[in-house]
């Protein structure tokens, strides 16, 4: 069941018009919004199929409910979209006015009734989806910031948003698990995820190891302050992606995990 179906509404359509000749930045947003289009139509589905008292019931986000969270997409996409009018027209424009506005916006609108949910659901994938059409291709070059990570470049945009939608689909406990990402992706978000510790005082030395579906086998040293030799922590790539970005409950991993600290 899509949106469409269920709350005549349309799937979100990210796809950016392409000159000839694509600069790297460019051809990076266009992949990654071609991402972010399959992801949607993923999202869309899953929140079609929750009726009130799923949306009421809980999430695998520590006090949010399901509809905390898909309330909390909508509100990304419309942080993305300041991020792409910065990079558009060169004035600073930041995600979120504040953690308090942003933490009030998701409380206010998680009372929702479903239809309402899914139509500003769809209204922010919608905004999105045009900003980045309307984006002007020398803008995917532009540096913007995240409030947490510092300043990035444009292009960089559509690929938070996917991170955003494929992890709390997750959240949402919808039937949809890291098992369920596309092998490319699985890697791509373990590579930013182990990102997300390198370079930081609290982070232990661990040696990640991920298996991949296909059998692939990658790994990575992540050195704490302590520089102490590091233990192997491994298994399945969806079962490490999990532990790495604290959704570890039912991870089957081989080693002693070490505590991590807060993702993100």
């Amino acid at each position: 069941m899509s949106f469409a179906d269920a709350a005549q509404v349309r799937s979100a359509q990210t796809s950016v018009p392409a000159p000839r000749e694509q600069s790297a930045a460019v051809q990076d947003a266009v992949a990654g919004l071609a991402e972010v289009d399959r992801a949607t139509g993923v999202l869309y589905e899953v929140v079609a199929a929750l009726d009130l008292s799923a949306l009421r019931g809980p999430s695998l986000l520590p006090g949010w409910s399901r509809a905390h969270v898909v309330t909390h997409i909508a509100r990304n996409a419309d942080a993305l979209v300041n991020l792409l009018t910065w990079a558009k027209t060169g004035v600073e424009h930041q995600m979120y006015p504040s953690a308090a506005d942003r933490d009030a916006d998701i409380a206010e609108g998680a009372g929702r009734l479903p239809q309402l949910l899914r139509a500003d659901l769809d209204a922010a994938c919608q905004r999105f989806a045009v900003a980045a059409r309307e984006l002007p291709a020398t803008a995917w070059e532009a540096e913007v910031a995240h409030p947490k990570s510092g300043p990035f470049l444009a292009h960089r945009v559509p690929w938070l948003r996917l991170r955003e939608v494929w992890f709390h689909l997750v959240d949402l406990d919808g039937g949809v698990g890291f098992d369920d990402l596309p092998p490319e992706l699985l890697e791509h978000f373990l590579e930013d995820a182990v990102g997300q510790y390198a370079d930081r005082a609290d982070t232990p030395s661990v040696l990640v190891e991920a298996v991949f579906p296909d059998g692939g086998q990658r790994s990575w040293a992540l050195t704490g302050a302590d520089g102490a030799t590091s233990p192997a922590v491994g298994g399945a790539a969806a079962d490490v992606l999990a532990w790495l970005t604290g959704r570890h409950s039912g991870a089957r991993l081989n080693g002693t995990a070490p505590t991590l600290p807060k993702w993100l």
